[in-house]
């Protein structure tokens, strides 16, 4: 099924829905914040500084959406390889991020160790994936099974690309969830490319929402560079998920603006057309162009917030490259075989 903010709220593609003015910029300071920051790491990854990078720009909609429809410090969020603007909102610092950009010792992550982008932060409930891609769904499931267990009430929050879709881990951990009727979100990033491979090579179905039913639960296919449309179905999956009515597969249609990596050339297997039409779909500017129609941001004031982010991420970036590396006698903490 696939739905517009239209469709689930009426008015709400004009008023937010239930959202504050306030909350909305909240929203979109998020948003602009992973941009920028997202810029920061590849600007530096160019310059010789940081070792990879795998980009969220075109994603910070999704997001952002779903994660404030989450409960920050009370559930759980495994994000994966790109989810930068996730992990913002959940409560991680650009200077945190940073940390780990730079494999700092006080990098919240893994002290170093992990490579960039696999966020995870104890306190916030932000847990790591691994590096071969899905196996936060199956994680997810156990999250999610032992919150019920202990009687609790927090709902788990997971995300993947559509190339994730055709690893057994996404079968697993789905299926466990629906049978188990357990409060976890599944959500599907797509961006239509698992790193080269187009969608249509990786599955038969149009809509990676078509295999909810599959497996008895709902699956919703949004409008993934809608932030407002994100967070309403997201909202009632939250909702869902606390009744104890189980899980929900939500696939968020994306664009990705950049190359899958700094290691790739989208060049390669995506046309000139393609790129350039890509920037109409740029989730960022099409929150600010809503926003400056609903007069909730003026275009002075976004000037003033862009500045003010980008000296949050230059104090982030110096602060982080200041950092102490580790401790090489510390090589062998956290390792439970050698």
């Amino acid at each position: 099924m696939t739905v517009s903010i239209a469709d689930l709220v009426p008015g709400a593609s004009e008023s937010g829905g239930d959202l504050s003015a306030a909350t909305l910029r909240e929203m979109f300071r998020f948003m602009l914040l992973a941009r920028v920051l997202d810029e920061r790491m590849w600007l530096l990854n160019r310059a010789g500084k940081a070792p990879f990078v795998i980009s969220c720009q075109g994603h910070e909609a999704a997001q952002v959406g779903a994660a404030f429809a989450l409960t920050r410090g009370k559930d759980f969020t495994l994000p994966y390889y790109r989810g930068l603007a996730t992990v913002l909102v959940m409560g991680m610092t650009p200077t945190e991020v940073m940390l780990g950009l730079f494999a700092r010792a006080t990098d919240p992550s893994s002290g170093g160790r992990q490579m960039p982008a696999h966020y995870s932060h104890r306190r916030l409930k932000i847990i790591t994936q691994s590096s071969p891609v899905g196996t936060q769904i199956a994680h997810a499931a156990g999250v999610g099974l032992a919150e019920r267990i202990k009687g609790g009430d927090a709902v788990v929050w997971t995300s993947f690309g559509e190339g994730t879709t055709s690893q057994g881990d996404f079968h697993e951990g789905i299926n466990l969830a629906a049978v188990q009727q357990l409060p976890v979100i599944f959500q599907c990033e797509n961006n239509e490319y698992a790193i080269s491979v187009p969608q249509k090579q990786q599955m038969a179905v149009t809509s990676v929402a078509d295999r909810g039913p599959a497996y008895g639960i709902p699956g919703i296919s949004v409008d993934g560079t809608d932030v407002l449309s994100v967070y309403e179905v997201t909202r009632r999956a939250v909702e869902r998920a606390r009744r104890g009515d189980g899980s929900t597969l939500i696939e968020a249609r994306v664009v990705r603006l950049t190359a899958h990596s700094s290691d790739d050339n989208d060049r390669t297997y995506r046309s000139q057309r393609e790129l350039k039409s890509m920037r109409l779909s740029d989730p960022l500017a099409r929150f600010a162009a809503y926003l400056h129609d609903q007069d909730m941001v003026s275009e002075a004031e976004e000037r003033d917030l862009r500045a003010d982010v980008a000296a949050e991420v230059d104090a982030a970036t110096e602060a982080a490259e200041q950092a102490p590396m580790p401790d090489p006698e510390t090589l062998h903490n956290h390792v439970y075989a050698l």
